[in-house]
Protein backbone atom coordinates (compact mmCIF):
# COMPACT_ATOMS: atom_id res chain seq x y z
CA UNK A 1 0.00 0.00 0.00
CA UNK A 2 1.40 3.15 -1.36
CA UNK A 3 1.91 6.53 1.33
CA UNK A 4 0.22 10.06 0.53
CA UNK A 5 3.25 11.31 0.14
CA UNK A 6 4.10 8.73 -2.64
CA UNK A 7 0.56 9.64 -3.99
CA UNK A 8 0.76 13.45 -4.06
CA UNK A 9 4.04 12.83 -5.91
CA UNK A 10 2.47 10.75 -8.80
CA UNK A 11 -0.04 13.37 -8.71
CA UNK A 12 2.11 16.06 -9.11
CA UNK A 13 3.90 14.44 -11.48
CA UNK A 14 1.30 13.46 -13.55
CA UNK A 15 -0.59 17.11 -13.40
CA UNK A 16 3.36 17.81 -15.33
CA UNK A 17 3.22 15.41 -17.71
CA UNK A 18 -0.59 16.12 -18.65
CA UNK A 19 0.06 19.41 -19.41
CA UNK A 20 3.17 19.39 -20.38
CA UNK A 21 3.44 16.49 -22.88
CA UNK A 22 6.59 15.29 -21.13
CA UNK A 23 6.10 11.43 -21.71
CA UNK A 24 4.34 12.00 -25.08
CA UNK A 25 7.75 13.95 -26.23
CA UNK A 26 9.94 11.70 -24.79
CA UNK A 27 11.08 13.45 -21.70
CA UNK A 28 10.97 13.00 -17.83
CA UNK A 29 10.11 16.27 -15.62
CA UNK A 30 14.01 15.92 -14.33
CA UNK A 31 15.26 16.22 -17.60
CA UNK A 32 13.02 19.12 -17.95
CA UNK A 33 14.07 20.78 -14.95
CA UNK A 34 17.68 19.95 -15.61
CA UNK A 35 17.40 21.36 -19.46
CA UNK A 36 15.82 24.59 -17.71
CA UNK A 37 18.68 25.06 -15.10
CA UNK A 38 21.10 24.58 -17.97
CA UNK A 39 19.48 27.14 -20.22
CA UNK A 40 19.71 29.41 -17.42
CA UNK A 41 23.35 29.17 -16.73
CA UNK A 42 24.04 29.61 -20.47
CA UNK A 43 21.96 33.14 -20.53
CA UNK A 44 22.26 34.50 -17.44
CA UNK A 45 25.04 36.91 -18.80
CA UNK A 46 22.52 38.84 -19.96
CA UNK A 47 21.43 40.12 -16.67
CA UNK A 48 25.21 41.84 -16.19
CA UNK A 49 25.69 42.16 -20.12
CA UNK A 50 22.82 44.37 -20.61
CA UNK A 51 23.23 46.86 -18.01
CA UNK A 52 26.76 47.41 -19.27
CA UNK A 53 25.14 48.20 -22.91
CA UNK A 54 21.72 49.97 -21.76
CA UNK A 55 22.74 51.43 -18.55
CA UNK A 56 25.87 53.27 -19.62
CA UNK A 57 25.00 55.45 -22.73
CA UNK A 58 23.43 58.72 -22.36
CA UNK A 59 20.74 59.97 -24.51
CA UNK A 60 19.88 62.81 -26.38
CA UNK A 61 19.63 64.84 -23.21
CA UNK A 62 22.54 63.33 -21.76
CA UNK A 63 20.26 60.88 -19.29
CA UNK A 64 20.45 57.79 -18.89
CA UNK A 65 17.85 55.11 -18.39
CA UNK A 66 15.49 56.09 -15.78
CA UNK A 67 16.69 59.80 -15.54
CA UNK A 68 19.49 60.88 -14.12
CA UNK A 69 23.06 61.54 -14.43
CA UNK A 70 24.51 58.30 -12.16
CA UNK A 71 25.45 55.80 -14.28
CA UNK A 72 25.67 52.96 -11.24
CA UNK A 73 22.23 53.86 -10.45
CA UNK A 74 20.73 53.25 -14.05
CA UNK A 75 22.94 50.09 -14.32
CA UNK A 76 21.38 48.77 -11.05
CA UNK A 77 17.64 49.21 -12.18
CA UNK A 78 18.54 47.39 -15.58
CA UNK A 79 20.16 45.04 -14.15
CA UNK A 80 16.34 43.83 -11.85
CA UNK A 81 14.49 44.76 -15.08
CA UNK A 82 16.32 42.87 -17.78
CA UNK A 83 16.07 39.60 -14.80
CA UNK A 84 11.91 40.16 -14.23
CA UNK A 85 11.13 40.62 -18.14
CA UNK A 86 12.99 37.44 -19.14
CA UNK A 87 11.69 36.03 -15.91
CA UNK A 88 7.89 36.31 -16.93
CA UNK A 89 7.98 36.12 -20.98
CA UNK A 90 10.01 32.74 -20.43
CA UNK A 91 7.40 31.47 -18.56
CA UNK A 92 4.69 32.52 -20.45
CA UNK A 93 6.16 30.57 -23.11
CA UNK A 94 6.60 27.63 -21.45
CA UNK A 95 3.07 27.84 -20.38
CA UNK A 96 1.43 29.17 -23.37
CA UNK A 97 3.62 27.82 -26.23
CA UNK A 98 5.00 24.49 -24.41
CA UNK A 99 7.96 25.21 -26.24
CA UNK A 100 11.70 24.58 -24.63
CA UNK A 101 12.48 28.18 -25.82
CA UNK A 102 14.06 31.13 -23.35
CA UNK A 103 13.64 34.82 -24.07
CA UNK A 104 15.65 37.59 -22.83
CA UNK A 105 16.79 41.46 -24.19
CA UNK A 106 18.03 40.72 -27.27
CA UNK A 107 21.98 41.14 -28.59
CA UNK A 108 22.66 43.20 -31.01
CA UNK A 109 18.97 45.19 -31.10
CA UNK A 110 20.25 46.36 -27.44
CA UNK A 111 23.51 47.78 -29.32
CA UNK A 112 21.53 49.09 -31.82
CA UNK A 113 19.40 51.35 -29.43
CA UNK A 114 21.75 52.39 -27.04
CA UNK A 115 24.06 53.73 -29.70
CA UNK A 116 22.24 54.25 -32.99
CA UNK A 117 18.81 55.14 -31.66
CA UNK A 118 18.45 56.51 -27.97
CA UNK A 119 21.63 59.21 -28.99
CA UNK A 120 18.99 60.66 -30.99
CA UNK A 121 15.93 61.36 -29.07
CA UNK A 122 15.83 60.47 -25.07
CA UNK A 123 15.51 56.90 -23.60
CA UNK A 124 11.95 57.13 -23.19
CA UNK A 125 11.21 57.94 -27.12
CA UNK A 126 14.01 55.07 -28.35
CA UNK A 127 11.97 52.51 -25.98
CA UNK A 128 8.21 53.88 -27.09
CA UNK A 129 9.94 52.63 -30.67
CA UNK A 130 10.68 48.81 -29.30
CA UNK A 131 7.01 48.81 -27.93
CA UNK A 132 5.92 49.73 -31.18
CA UNK A 133 7.76 47.23 -32.68
CA UNK A 134 6.76 44.34 -30.76
CA UNK A 135 2.83 45.13 -31.40
CA UNK A 136 3.28 45.40 -35.00
CA UNK A 137 4.39 42.00 -35.39
CA UNK A 138 1.94 41.04 -33.09
CA UNK A 139 -0.65 41.86 -35.29
CA UNK A 140 1.41 40.72 -38.16
CA UNK A 141 1.19 36.99 -35.90
CA UNK A 142 -2.71 37.49 -35.51
CA UNK A 143 -2.80 37.61 -38.97
CA UNK A 144 -1.14 34.97 -39.65
CA UNK A 145 1.02 36.46 -41.35
CA UNK A 146 4.03 36.03 -39.98
CA UNK A 147 3.33 32.31 -39.58
CA UNK A 148 2.50 32.04 -43.35
CA UNK A 149 6.07 33.28 -43.64
CA UNK A 150 7.64 30.84 -41.84
CA UNK A 151 5.40 28.11 -43.53
CA UNK A 152 6.64 29.67 -47.57
CA UNK A 153 10.07 28.71 -46.49
CA UNK A 154 11.85 25.90 -48.10
CA UNK A 155 12.58 22.53 -46.10
CA UNK A 156 15.96 22.75 -46.99
CA UNK A 157 16.85 26.45 -46.70
CA UNK A 158 15.09 26.05 -43.15
CA UNK A 159 18.14 23.41 -42.30
CA UNK A 160 20.08 25.51 -43.50
CA UNK A 161 18.93 28.32 -40.91
CA UNK A 162 19.57 25.59 -38.18
CA UNK A 163 23.10 24.78 -39.45
CA UNK A 164 23.86 27.92 -39.59
CA UNK A 165 22.70 28.83 -35.93
CA UNK A 166 24.71 25.75 -34.95
CA UNK A 167 27.88 27.42 -36.03
CA UNK A 168 26.82 30.51 -34.82
CA UNK A 169 26.10 30.02 -31.28
CA UNK A 170 29.83 27.67 -31.19
CA UNK A 171 31.23 30.78 -32.73
CA UNK A 172 29.92 32.85 -30.22
CA UNK A 173 30.88 30.15 -27.27
CA UNK A 174 34.97 30.41 -28.18
CA UNK A 175 34.76 34.39 -28.60
CA UNK A 176 33.10 35.22 -25.83
CA UNK A 177 35.54 32.37 -24.14
CA UNK A 178 38.68 34.47 -25.06
CA UNK A 179 39.64 31.15 -27.13
CA UNK A 180 38.78 33.37 -30.66
CA UNK A 181 39.79 36.98 -30.43
CA UNK A 182 40.04 40.05 -32.34
CA UNK A 183 43.68 41.20 -32.80
CA UNK A 184 44.89 44.07 -30.96
CA UNK A 185 46.98 44.85 -33.69
CA UNK A 186 45.79 46.54 -36.91
CA UNK A 187 45.95 45.53 -40.21
CA UNK A 188 45.87 41.92 -39.45
CA UNK A 189 43.23 38.81 -39.62
CA UNK A 190 40.24 39.81 -38.15
CA UNK A 191 40.01 36.79 -35.45
CA UNK A 192 42.94 34.96 -34.29
CA UNK A 193 43.19 32.01 -31.48
CA UNK A 194 44.24 33.54 -28.21
CA UNK A 195 46.32 36.49 -27.93
CA UNK A 196 48.31 36.58 -30.90
CA UNK A 197 48.21 33.59 -31.81
CA UNK A 198 48.45 31.90 -28.27
CA UNK A 199 45.92 30.20 -25.38
CA UNK A 200 46.46 32.90 -22.79
CA UNK A 201 45.46 32.96 -18.93
CA UNK A 202 44.06 30.83 -16.80
CA UNK A 203 40.37 31.62 -17.54
CA UNK A 204 40.59 29.82 -20.95
CA UNK A 205 42.45 26.41 -19.57
CA UNK A 206 39.32 26.82 -17.59
CA UNK A 207 37.39 26.87 -21.16
CA UNK A 208 39.31 24.07 -21.75
CA UNK A 209 38.76 22.00 -19.14
CA UNK A 210 35.22 22.73 -18.78
CA UNK A 211 34.67 21.59 -22.74
CA UNK A 212 36.59 18.78 -22.24
CA UNK A 213 34.51 17.47 -19.17
CA UNK A 214 30.99 17.66 -20.75
CA UNK A 215 32.29 16.40 -23.79
CA UNK A 216 33.44 13.54 -22.78
CA UNK A 217 30.73 13.48 -20.09
CA UNK A 218 28.63 13.40 -22.92
CA UNK A 219 30.59 10.53 -25.09
CA UNK A 220 30.01 8.44 -22.02
CA UNK A 221 26.25 9.05 -22.20
CA UNK A 222 25.76 10.88 -18.41
CA UNK A 223 22.77 12.80 -17.33
CA UNK A 224 23.56 16.36 -16.86
CA UNK A 225 26.57 16.07 -19.22
CA UNK A 226 25.96 19.88 -19.59
CA UNK A 227 25.22 20.94 -15.97
CA UNK A 228 27.66 18.75 -14.53
CA UNK A 229 30.13 21.11 -16.98
CA UNK A 230 28.63 23.88 -16.42
CA UNK A 231 29.02 23.73 -12.48
CA UNK A 232 32.59 22.36 -12.11
CA UNK A 233 33.89 24.70 -14.74
CA UNK A 234 32.35 27.20 -12.18
CA UNK A 235 33.99 25.39 -9.30
CA UNK A 236 36.93 25.62 -10.79
CA UNK A 237 36.65 29.10 -12.29
CA UNK A 238 36.09 30.38 -8.48
CA UNK A 239 39.13 28.44 -6.89
CA UNK A 240 41.76 29.68 -10.05
CA UNK A 241 40.52 33.39 -9.30
CA UNK A 242 40.75 32.93 -5.76
CA UNK A 243 44.75 31.90 -5.76
CA UNK A 244 45.92 33.67 -8.66
CA UNK A 245 43.49 36.75 -8.15
CA UNK A 246 43.20 36.51 -12.24
CA UNK A 247 40.92 40.10 -12.18
CA UNK A 248 38.95 41.10 -15.30
CA UNK A 249 40.16 41.12 -19.20
CA UNK A 250 41.14 44.64 -20.04
CA UNK A 251 43.75 45.97 -22.54
CA UNK A 252 46.61 45.54 -19.58
CA UNK A 253 45.25 41.96 -18.65
CA UNK A 254 44.27 40.41 -21.90
CA UNK A 255 44.45 36.91 -20.10
CA UNK A 256 41.82 38.15 -17.72
CA UNK A 257 37.83 36.79 -16.94
CA UNK A 258 35.39 38.21 -20.26
CA UNK A 259 32.31 39.47 -18.65
CA UNK A 260 32.68 38.61 -14.51
CA UNK A 261 34.77 38.03 -12.39
CA UNK A 262 33.80 34.73 -10.28
CA UNK A 263 34.11 34.78 -6.78
CA UNK A 264 31.72 34.38 -3.86
CA UNK A 265 29.89 38.08 -3.47
CA UNK A 266 30.00 40.03 -0.18
CA UNK A 267 26.53 40.45 -0.59
CA UNK A 268 23.93 37.49 -1.42
CA UNK A 269 20.66 39.37 -1.73
CA UNK A 270 19.47 42.57 -3.40
CA UNK A 271 16.46 45.06 -3.34
CA UNK A 272 14.77 44.95 -6.76
CA UNK A 273 14.53 48.44 -7.89
CA UNK A 274 11.67 48.51 -10.55
CA UNK A 275 11.41 52.29 -11.14
CA UNK A 276 12.25 51.58 -15.27
CA UNK A 277 9.41 49.83 -15.91
CA UNK A 278 6.03 52.14 -17.85
CA UNK A 279 9.11 54.62 -18.67
CA UNK A 280 8.62 55.07 -22.78
CA UNK A 281 7.29 57.57 -24.89
CA UNK A 282 5.07 55.52 -27.81
CA UNK A 283 5.21 58.35 -29.94
CA UNK A 284 7.90 60.72 -28.51
CA UNK A 285 10.06 59.85 -31.04
CA UNK A 286 8.04 60.94 -34.28
CA UNK A 287 8.14 64.24 -33.05
CA UNK A 288 12.01 64.26 -32.08
CA UNK A 289 13.56 63.07 -35.13
CA UNK A 290 10.57 63.24 -37.68
CA UNK A 291 8.41 60.22 -39.42
CA UNK A 292 10.38 59.05 -41.93
CA UNK A 293 13.01 58.72 -39.76
CA UNK A 294 10.97 56.99 -37.05
CA UNK A 295 9.38 54.50 -39.40
CA UNK A 296 12.66 52.95 -40.85
CA UNK A 297 14.00 52.58 -37.37
CA UNK A 298 10.82 50.47 -36.80
CA UNK A 299 10.97 48.98 -39.46
CA UNK A 300 14.99 47.85 -38.89
CA UNK A 301 13.91 46.62 -35.23
CA UNK A 302 10.95 44.69 -36.96
CA UNK A 303 12.72 42.81 -39.49
CA UNK A 304 15.20 41.88 -37.38
CA UNK A 305 13.52 40.41 -34.57
CA UNK A 306 10.96 38.70 -37.21
CA UNK A 307 13.17 36.75 -38.72
CA UNK A 308 15.59 35.68 -35.82
CA UNK A 309 12.86 34.12 -33.79
CA UNK A 310 11.89 32.67 -36.81
CA UNK A 311 15.50 30.88 -37.45
CA UNK A 312 15.56 30.46 -33.71
CA UNK A 313 12.64 28.38 -33.31
CA UNK A 314 13.43 26.18 -36.17
CA UNK A 315 16.45 25.42 -34.65
CA UNK A 316 15.40 24.62 -31.46
CA UNK A 317 12.48 22.28 -32.57
CA UNK A 318 14.90 20.46 -34.81
CA UNK A 319 17.23 19.78 -32.42
CA UNK A 320 14.54 18.90 -29.72
CA UNK A 321 13.00 16.21 -32.95
CA UNK A 322 10.33 17.96 -32.50
CA UNK A 323 9.40 19.79 -36.07
CA UNK A 324 6.65 18.45 -38.39
CA UNK A 325 7.42 17.07 -41.77
CA UNK A 326 7.54 20.51 -43.50
CA UNK A 327 10.21 21.30 -40.61
CA UNK A 328 7.27 23.38 -38.43
CA UNK A 329 7.56 23.50 -34.77
CA UNK A 330 4.70 22.44 -32.69
CA UNK A 331 2.58 25.51 -31.57
CA UNK A 332 4.09 28.22 -33.94
CA UNK A 333 1.71 30.61 -33.39
CA UNK A 334 2.14 30.50 -30.14
CA UNK A 335 5.35 30.88 -30.43
CA UNK A 336 5.15 33.90 -32.71
CA UNK A 337 2.55 35.46 -30.34
CA UNK A 338 4.46 34.80 -27.34
CA UNK A 339 7.82 36.21 -28.90
CA UNK A 340 5.90 39.41 -30.00
CA UNK A 341 4.71 40.59 -26.58
CA UNK A 342 8.48 39.85 -25.08
CA UNK A 343 9.80 42.38 -27.73
CA UNK A 344 6.83 44.79 -26.67
CA UNK A 345 7.44 43.80 -22.91
CA UNK A 346 11.37 44.66 -23.35
CA UNK A 347 10.64 48.18 -24.63
CA UNK A 348 7.63 49.38 -21.75
CA UNK A 349 10.60 47.81 -18.89
CA UNK A 350 13.33 50.05 -20.43
CA UNK A 351 15.47 46.82 -21.45
CA UNK A 352 15.40 46.89 -25.07
CA UNK A 353 13.35 44.49 -26.99
CA UNK A 354 13.26 40.76 -25.81
CA UNK A 355 13.49 37.87 -28.12
CA UNK A 356 14.24 34.65 -28.23
CA UNK A 357 17.82 33.09 -27.05
CA UNK A 358 19.75 30.30 -29.11
CA UNK A 359 21.33 29.26 -26.02
CA UNK A 360 17.98 27.87 -25.15
CA UNK A 361 19.74 24.80 -27.49
CA UNK A 362 21.63 23.60 -24.30
CA UNK A 363 18.95 23.23 -22.36
CA UNK A 364 17.71 20.93 -25.20
CA UNK A 365 20.91 19.06 -25.38
CA UNK A 366 20.69 18.35 -22.08
CA UNK A 367 17.50 16.60 -22.81
CA UNK A 368 14.48 19.49 -22.52
CA UNK A 369 11.91 19.11 -24.97
CA UNK A 370 8.66 20.47 -23.24
CA UNK A 371 7.67 23.98 -21.44
CA UNK A 372 8.13 22.87 -18.47
CA UNK A 373 11.83 23.58 -18.71
CA UNK A 374 11.45 27.55 -19.94
CA UNK A 375 9.11 28.01 -16.42
CA UNK A 376 12.28 26.39 -14.38
CA UNK A 377 14.78 29.03 -16.64
CA UNK A 378 12.08 31.67 -15.88
CA UNK A 379 12.01 31.04 -12.27
CA UNK A 380 15.71 30.74 -12.23
CA UNK A 381 15.08 34.54 -13.64
CA UNK A 382 13.28 36.06 -10.81
CA UNK A 383 15.05 34.54 -8.41
CA UNK A 384 17.97 36.57 -9.93
CA UNK A 385 16.19 39.69 -9.33
CA UNK A 386 16.87 39.46 -5.71
CA UNK A 387 19.85 37.53 -5.55
CA UNK A 388 21.85 38.89 -8.51
CA UNK A 389 25.56 38.96 -7.22
CA UNK A 390 24.92 35.05 -7.47
CA UNK A 391 24.82 35.55 -11.26
CA UNK A 392 28.27 36.83 -11.48
CA UNK A 393 29.53 33.32 -10.09
CA UNK A 394 29.39 31.83 -13.51
CA UNK A 395 31.33 33.34 -15.73
CA UNK A 396 31.83 32.97 -19.50
CA UNK A 397 34.83 30.54 -19.48
CA UNK A 398 32.41 28.08 -17.73
CA UNK A 399 29.52 28.33 -19.28
CA UNK A 400 29.99 29.02 -22.68
CA UNK A 401 31.54 25.05 -23.37
CA UNK A 402 27.90 23.88 -23.06
CA UNK A 403 27.45 26.32 -26.61
CA UNK A 404 30.37 24.82 -28.45
CA UNK A 405 28.85 20.95 -28.10
CA UNK A 406 25.65 22.00 -28.45
CA UNK A 407 27.09 24.02 -31.80
CA UNK A 408 28.28 21.08 -32.82
CA UNK A 409 25.36 18.97 -32.67
CA UNK A 410 23.10 21.20 -34.75
CA UNK A 411 25.99 21.39 -37.62
CA UNK A 412 25.13 17.47 -37.72
CA UNK A 413 21.91 18.33 -39.65
CA UNK A 414 23.75 19.98 -42.59
CA UNK A 415 23.50 16.12 -44.18
CA UNK A 416 19.36 17.29 -45.22
CA UNK A 417 20.70 19.46 -47.52
CA UNK A 418 21.40 18.42 -51.29
CA UNK A 419 24.71 20.20 -51.92
CA UNK A 420 24.54 18.90 -55.61
CA UNK A 421 21.39 21.44 -56.50
CA UNK A 422 22.69 25.13 -56.46
CA UNK A 423 19.59 26.44 -56.31
CA UNK A 424 19.81 25.06 -52.78
CA UNK A 425 23.05 24.63 -52.42
CA UNK A 426 24.06 28.49 -52.58
CA UNK A 427 21.63 29.53 -50.43
CA UNK A 428 22.51 27.20 -47.80
CA UNK A 429 25.91 28.08 -47.94
CA UNK A 430 25.60 32.22 -47.53
CA UNK A 431 22.62 30.94 -44.54
CA UNK A 432 25.35 28.98 -42.80
CA UNK A 433 28.67 30.97 -43.30
CA UNK A 434 27.05 34.61 -42.95
CA UNK A 435 25.49 33.87 -39.18
CA UNK A 436 28.88 33.90 -37.54
CA UNK A 437 30.62 36.11 -40.00
CA UNK A 438 28.15 38.85 -39.95
CA UNK A 439 27.21 38.03 -36.27
CA UNK A 440 23.51 38.21 -37.20
CA UNK A 441 21.18 35.42 -37.69
CA UNK A 442 19.35 38.07 -39.81
CA UNK A 443 21.85 38.79 -42.58
CA UNK A 444 22.06 35.12 -42.70
CA UNK A 445 18.44 34.05 -43.40
CA UNK A 446 18.33 37.66 -45.59
CA UNK A 447 21.29 36.57 -47.88
CA UNK A 448 19.73 33.26 -48.21
CA UNK A 449 16.06 34.50 -49.10
CA UNK A 450 17.39 36.46 -51.53
CA UNK A 451 19.95 34.24 -53.64
CA UNK A 452 17.51 31.18 -53.24
CA UNK A 453 14.77 33.77 -54.54
CA UNK A 454 17.56 35.54 -57.76
CA UNK A 455 18.96 31.84 -58.65
CA UNK A 456 15.14 30.52 -59.22
CA UNK A 457 14.79 34.00 -61.20
CA UNK A 458 17.68 33.35 -63.63
CA UNK A 459 16.90 29.79 -64.10
CA UNK A 460 13.41 30.34 -65.59
CA UNK A 461 11.82 28.79 -62.58
CA UNK A 462 10.33 31.55 -61.01
CA UNK A 463 6.86 30.09 -60.08
CA UNK A 464 8.36 27.85 -57.58
CA UNK A 465 9.22 30.69 -54.96
CA UNK A 466 6.20 31.47 -53.26
CA UNK A 467 4.98 34.94 -53.64
CA UNK A 468 5.33 35.40 -50.02
CA UNK A 469 9.07 34.19 -50.63
CA UNK A 470 9.27 37.48 -52.79
CA UNK A 471 7.95 39.63 -50.41
CA UNK A 472 10.18 39.15 -47.85
CA UNK A 473 12.89 38.74 -50.09
CA UNK A 474 12.18 42.96 -51.71
CA UNK A 475 12.04 43.32 -47.75
CA UNK A 476 15.44 42.21 -47.36
CA UNK A 477 17.07 44.20 -50.22
CA UNK A 478 15.94 47.05 -48.36
CA UNK A 479 17.11 45.93 -44.80
CA UNK A 480 20.31 45.26 -46.71
CA UNK A 481 20.25 49.06 -48.16
CA UNK A 482 18.45 50.71 -44.94
CA UNK A 483 22.02 52.79 -44.64
CA UNK A 484 21.93 54.50 -47.80
CA UNK A 485 18.18 54.37 -47.69
CA UNK A 486 17.82 56.44 -44.53
CA UNK A 487 20.40 58.76 -45.67
CA UNK A 488 18.87 59.48 -49.07
CA UNK A 489 15.19 60.00 -47.60
CA UNK A 490 16.57 62.09 -44.71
Amino acid sequence: MSSPQAATARSGSGFFDSFFKITERGSTVPREIRGGLVTFFTMAYIVVLNPLIIGTVKDGDGQFVGGGTDAAASIAKIAVATALVAGVVTILMGLVANFPLALATGLGLNAFIAFSVATKMTWADAMGLVVLEGLIILILVLTGFRKAVFEAVPLQLKVAISVGIGLFIAFIGVVDAGFVRRPAAAGGPPVELGVGGNLRGWPVLVFVAGLVLIITLYARKVKGAILIGILAATVLAIIVEAIVNVGARTADNPGGWGLSVPKLPEDWITKPNLDTIGEFSLFGSFERVGVVTALLLIFTLMLADFFDTMGTMTAIGAEAGLLDDNGNPPNAQRILIVDSVAAAAGGAASVSSNTSYIESASGVGEGARTGLASVVTGICFLISMVVAPLVTLVPYEAATPALVLVGFLMMTQVKGIDFDDIEVAFPAFLTIVLMPFTYSISAGIGAGFVSYAVLKLVRGKARQVHPLMWIVSALFVIYFAIGPLTDWLT
